[in-house]
């Protein structure tokens, strides 16, 4: 049986509350005399107090400046970042979603890398402030390879339940069969083939403008049902 929690009950009749006066009284006075001798100690060592709190500025200042070139140096490389085809070929699969997150980061999504066993069919997930959320799934081929309409049945069936996304693509190095563009093309599944992969990592093609998207609007998510 779960124990019962004890509740403080207010004093009862004069001794009580004679009782509880006294000790409110003699924190009070504690309080007051540690406050002072801490104000004591304060203007004693005021001298090592103020340099203690100049070093910790100083140090939290230049972190701060170190995180800002940081990030505008990264930011700079991803700009210009162009991934040539033959180079994307010869990724492991893993490596290949990593370049497509860092191919989002430079178009201006915040992404991470996710895919691993079960990742319910996305493998790098983006968010973008106008455009939405993004899935992508990466499908690394050998050079020839056609993907075929299944992966877009599993993409539509998860992005929007499992995932939230407004957006999903497969991306390839390969090419698609006609059927799995048609049905992609039909039911609102994006395809990145090679030639497309081609204009964004090596031509340096934002994917947003190469998907024709355009700013999120209020609407239902991928395979949500209509309220």
């Amino acid at each position: 049986m779960a124990r019962r929690r004890r509740r403080l009950r207010r004093p009862r009749g004069t001794t009580e509350i004679l009782a509880a006066s006294a000790v409110a009284l003699a924190v009070l006075v504690w309080l007051t005399r540690a406050a002072e001798a801490a104000a004591r100690a304060a203007a004693r060592n005021w001298p090592v107090l103020a340099v203690l709190a100049g070093t910790v500025a100083l140090g939290a200042a230049a972190w701060w400046v170190r995180r800002r070139a940081t990030d505008r140096a990264r930011a700079g490389r991803l700009a210009t970042m162009r991934l040539s085809l033959t180079g994307i070929d010869a990724l492991s699969d893993q490596n290949f979603e990593f370049a497509l997150r860092d191919l989002l980061i430079r178009d201006g999504w915040s992404a991470r890398q996710v895919g691993r066993q079960g990742d319910q069919a996305a493998d790098v997930i983006g968010q973008h402030p106008a455009l939405g959320r993004i899935v992508l799934q990466a499908k690394h081929t050998r050079v020839g390879a056609k993907v075929g309409s299944q992966v877009m049945y599993q993409v539509k069936g998860t992005a929007g339940p499992a995932h939230g996304a407004d957006i999903a693509v497969v991306v390839t190095n390969g090419s698609f069969t006609r059927d799995a563009k048609a049905w992609g093309d039909k039911h609102h599944v994006h395809w990145v083939d090679r030639d497309r992969l081609r204009q964004w990592a090596e031509h340096g093609f934002p994917l947003h403008d190469l998907l024709r998207l355009t700013a999120r609007t209020p609407r239902r998510r991928l395979g949500r049902p209509a309220a």
